[in-house]
């Protein structure tokens, strides 16, 4: 009879996972709608694709009601579960030997680029007056890779899902921009395949809309582009690990000393004391799957159907997850503070664009 007693928080998984169905059901069906947009119009980038189908079922009427009741669990779960999935394959796109294969000019440059993004961000959205965690959500975004950094910083941070919401709609908005607007200035700004390629890679902010732009400059350009875009990725592990560190430090400082005081008589109680919540982890658990999958790529030991199949299983979950996101973007909300969060949106663009265009200028010579 023992092997038949329930295991702790045996039964609370069973009870939620009815629960998460609605919302996962509706992700799915999304998932596969974005797919055929994507198929449709290949400019349009999936995850893209996905955070905008998002947004729409947010607001549409018919679908506002279940978007925010019923499938709510299960569309939080996807935007949080999916998300760290999606983060841990996408490692296996980075091989420590493509630092190497690049140069180490590049990667200064690229290094460069991040720094100046995420302090140059934070700092005008903080003067802005942006809310909450949307500082450096946003940051973050522009920094490293768009939403998935956006969800990677957000779950070490413990921030509030419509920050993160508001965050990547602000991000995947200005990405989207990049499509349309960097290859017309490749030709005035005197750039070839290579250097273009270059400047897409260190300032599109997603992965997907670093393709989309950069493949209209051909072949040489986009291998380019998505070198110097996966070594901002690489930049993922040591922003995430220090944002926990920064979380960790700060709810020490909230909960304060524990001051003795009466004990007052009462049932004594077997098991361990809780005290407080849960102390986040130093480094994510998802952050050490991204860097145990770089490592496991530069071993060199998986095939290329492997590693494809990877990279198809990380698109599936990022624009499943970021469905999830961008569901939970209120426009409303976002309305009262749409001068200022355009006008953040809009200079941080000219800012990484600026920076890592002077950058590639800087290796070229």
């Amino acid at each position: 009879m023992a092997l038949l007693r329930e295991r702790p928080g045996q039964r609370d998984r069973v009870r939620e996972a009815p629960a998460l169905s609605p919302g996962l059901l509706l992700a799915a069906c999304a998932l596969c709608f974005a797919l055929a947009v994507h198929r449709l119009l290949p400019a349009v980038p999936l995850l893209t694709a996905a955070v905008v189908l998002g947004v729409l079922a947010a607001h549409l009427p018919r679908l506002r009601s279940v978007v925010r009741g019923a499938a709510r669990p299960g569309l939080s779960y996807a935007g949080r579960r999916l998300m760290r999935a999606g983060i841990v394959l996408l490692g296996l796109q980075l091989g420590l030997g493509d630092v190497a294969g690049i140069g180490w000019a590049t990667v200064a440059m690229t290094l460069a680029v991040v720094m100046a993004t995420l302090g140059g961000t934070w700092w005008l959205a903080r003067r802005l007056g942006l809310p909450g965690d949307q500082p450096l959500l946003i940051a973050a975004g522009y920094a490293i890779c768009g939403a998935s950094a956006i969800g990677a910083v957000g779950e070490a941070r413990g921030s509030d899902e419509r920050d993160a919401a508001t965050s990547v709609a602000l991000v995947t908005l200005c990405g989207t921009l990049a499509i349309a607007v960097l290859p017309l200035l490749q030709g005035p700004l005197g750039l070839g395949d290579v250097a273009f390629g270059r400047w897409v890679g260190a300032s599109v902010h997603d992965v997907g809309q670093v393709v989309a732009t950069a493949q209209t400059a051909g072949d040489a350009a986009l291998g380019e582009a998505v070198l110097v875009k996966l070594m901002r990725v690489a930049l993922l592990a040591p922003l995430v690990a220090a944002v926990a560190l920064s979380a960790r430090r700060r709810s020490r400082a909230a909960a304060g000393p524990v001051e003795p005081g009466p004990v007052e008589p009462g049932p004594v109680e077997s098991g361990p004391v809780e005290s407080g919540r849960k102390r986040a982890p130093l480094v994510p658990l998802f952050i050490v799957g991204f860097l145990a999958a770089v490592t496991l790529r530069s071993t060199g030991l998986l095939p290329t159907p492997v590693l494809d199949a990877a990279h198809t299983g990380q698109e599936l979950l990022l624009a499943t997850a970021l469905f999830g996101l961008g569901s939970a973007v209120d426009l409303p909300s976002l309305t009262r503070t749409g001068a200022r969060t355009a006008l953040l949106g809009l200079t941080a663009w000219l800012v990484v664009a600026g920076v890592s265009y002077a950058g590639v200028l800087l290796v070229a010579r």
